[in-house]
C-alpha cells in the first residue's frame, strides 16, 4: 500500500525503500479510471497535498528525462539533458546544483525574497537592539585574580549571564527564521516549476502552516535538550570524580545522538509546509526521506552552514570594527572586555551588519532545505514526473 504524500505518483512511491532506478507502477487517482490514468486536476503550485490511495490499476511511468527509458526501446540509459522548467533540472541533483538552485531562486524572485528576508531581518534586529539596550541585565564584575571556589562561582555567573544575554535574541531570531522559512519554502516550490509568485501569494499559502511550523521548531530543540540532559545526568546522580568521567562520556554519546536526530528530522519543515502534514507526520516523513542518505544530507547541511558562517564572518568583522570605533572604544578594550557596556552607535552599526547577514542567510538556508527535500523525493519517489506534469511540460500527460 502506498503511503507517500505529496507530488508522488499515486501508487508509485517507494515506501519500502525501492530505488528510483527500478520501474514503478502508477495507479489512477479515480478507481473508475483506466490503468495509468491521472486525475484531471493537479494540486496548485506549492501545495503538495497527499494523493488518493484508492487506486487499483497499474501501468508504466513515462520516461524520466535524463534518467528514463530510451525512446527506442526499454532500458534506463541516461540521456544528456533533463527538463528544466524552473531553477533546477528535473532529475537527481548534485550538491552544486542544490546550492545553485537556491541562489537562482533568490535571483529569479528577488523582489519577493528580498521583501521577505529584508523586512523580517529589520524587524527582528530592531527588536533585538531594544532588548539589548533596555532589558538585558548588566554584566557581572569579575576578579581576574580569583582562584578556587570563587573562580568557579564567577564562571557560573558568567555562564548564567550569557544564557540570559542570548536567550531573547535567540528567540527573536528563531521566530524570524520560522516566518521566512514558511514563506520562502513556498517561493522555492513555485520556482521549481518555473512559475511566478508574489509576496501576497506566498504569504496566503504559508500563513496556515505557521503555527505547526512553530510547534515543530520548538519540539526539535526540546528533543535535543532532553538527549543532552540524559548524557550529563550521571554527574548529578553520582557527584564525584567517577560521575564527572561518566558525564563526559555521556555528553559525547549524547552529542552524537543529538546530531543524528537533527539530520534525521532536517526535512520535516519542508514536508510540513509542502505536504500539509502534521508535526509528527512530517517528522516521520523526514526520517523516511533521509533514510539511507544520512551522510549525504549531513554533508549538504554542513556545507550550507559553513557557507553561511563564512558570509557572517566576512560581514560581521568589518561592521564590528566600525561599531567599536563609532562607539568611541578600541579593539583592545573590546578583546580584553574592559568595556562592559555599549552605546547606541555600537548597537545600531552591529544591527545593520546582522540585517545584511540575515538577509543573505535566511533565503540560502530555506532554499537549500526545500531543494534537498525535492531532491530526495526525486531520488526515492520519481517526483520529477509529477513536477513535469504540474509544470505543463509536453509529453508528460498520461491520460489517453
Amino acid at each position: 500500500m502506498n503511503d507517500t504524500p505529496g507530488w508522488a505518483s499515486p501508487g508509485s512511491a517507494p515506501s519500502d525503500g525501492q530505488e528510483t532506478g527500478v520501474p514503478r507502477p502508477s495507479e489512477p487517482v479515480d478507481g473508475s479510471a483506466p490503468a495509468g490514468a491521472w486525475a484531471s486536476t493537479q494540486p496548485p503550485a506549492g501545495q503538495w497535498s497527499p494523493p488518493s490511495h484508492t487506486a487499483t490499476g497499474h501501468g508504466t511511468p513515462p520516461p524520466r528525462p535524463g534518467w528514463g527509458a530510451s525512446p527506442q526501446g526499454p532500458g534506463w540509459g541516461r540521456l544528456p539533458d533533463a527538463a528544466k522548467p524552473g531553477v533546477i533540472p528535473l532529475r537527481p541533483l548534485g550538491v552544486g546544483e542544490i546550492l545553485d538552485g537556491a541562489v537562482s531562486a533568490m535571483r529569479a524572485h528577488w523582489r519577493t525574497v528580498l521583501g521577505v528576508s529584508l523586512t523580517v531581518s529589520v524587524i527582528a534586529q530592531t527588536a533585538i537592539l531594544f532588548v539589548q539596550r533596555y532589558l538585558q541585565p548588566d554584566p557581572p564584575s569579575f576578579d581576574r585574580n580569583a582562584t578556587g571556589p570563587e573562580a568557579l562561582r564567577q564562571t557560573a555567573d558568567s555562564l548564567r549571564f550569557s544564557l540570559l544575554d542570548n536567550a531573547p535574541s535567540m528567540l527573536i531570531s528563531m521566530l524570524a527564521l520560522i516566518f521566512t522559512t514558511a514563506v520562502l519554502t513556498v517561493v522555492i516550490s513555485r520556482s521549481v516549476l518555473g512559475r511566478p509568485v508574489t509576496l501576497s501569494d506566498a504569504w496566503t499559502e504559508a500563513r496556515p502552516r505557521l503555527l505547526p511550523l512553530l510547534g515543530l521548531t520548538l519540539l526539535l530543540p526540546v528533543l535535543g535538550g532532553a538527549v543532552m540532559a540524559a548524557g550529563v545526568l550521571p554527574v548529578f546522580l553520582i557527584g564525584d570524580t567517577a560521575g564527572v568521567g561518566l558525564a563526559f562520556l555521556g555528553l559525547l554519546a549524547a552529542t552524537g545522538v543529538f546530531l543524528w536526530l537533527m539530520v534525521r528530522f532536517s526535512l520535516a519543515s519542508p514536508a510540513l509546509m509542502l505536504e500539509r502534514q502534521s508535526i509528527t507526520a512530517s517528522m516521520r516523513r523526514s526520517a523516511k526521506l533521509v533514510r539511507d542518505a544520512w551522510w549525504r544530507t549531513f554533508g549538504i547541511l554542513a556545507l550550507t552552514m559553513a557557507l553561511t558562517f563564512i558570509v557572517a564572518v566576512m560581514v560581521s568583522i568589518p561592521f564590528g570594527y566600525i561599531a567599536i570605533i563609532a562607539d568611541g572604544g578600541t579593539l583592545s578594550s573590546f578583546v580584553d572586555k574592559s568595556t562592559t557596556g555599549f552605546g547606541w552607535p555600537y548597537l545600531i552599526t552591529s544591527a545593520i551588519g546582522d540585517v545584511i547577514i540575515a538577509t543573505i542567510a535566511y533565503p540560502l538556508y530555506s532554499g537549500v532545505m526545500a531543494l534537498l527535500y525535492v531532491d530526495q523525493r526525486i531520488r526515492r519517489e520519481a517526483l520529477d514526473l509529477d513536477l513535469a506534469r504540474a509544470a505543463g511540460l509536453p509529453g508528460y500527460d498520461n491520460r489517453s
